[in-house]
């Protein structure tokens, strides 16, 4: 198995009503929030401790923001 494969985190809408904070890949969230606000805060905590890449999705599952907390494979010189 390659390194390639970049660790994902997602805030998503749950289905039920609030948001979840899952790993890439994973069915089963990691935390579940009421308020969105709440789940990105999670999710960049777990995003920082796992150095993944940190995915924010809308109410519509599109993503809406990106941040990087270390995943990156090609990052910036200097």
């Amino acid at each position: 198995m390659t390194k390639s494969k970049q660790k994902t985190t997602h805030v998503v809408p749950n289905p039920d009503g609030g948001w979840d904070v899952k790993k890439g890949g994973q069915k089963e969230p990691i935390s579940h929030h009421r308020k969105k606000d709440s789940a990105v805060n999670s999710g960049r905590k777990t995003s920082k401790k796992e150095k993944s890449e940190l995915y924010i999705h809308g109410k519509d599952g599109k993503i809406q923001r990106k941040d990087s907390h270390g995943g990156d494979p090609h990052p910036p010189e200097g």
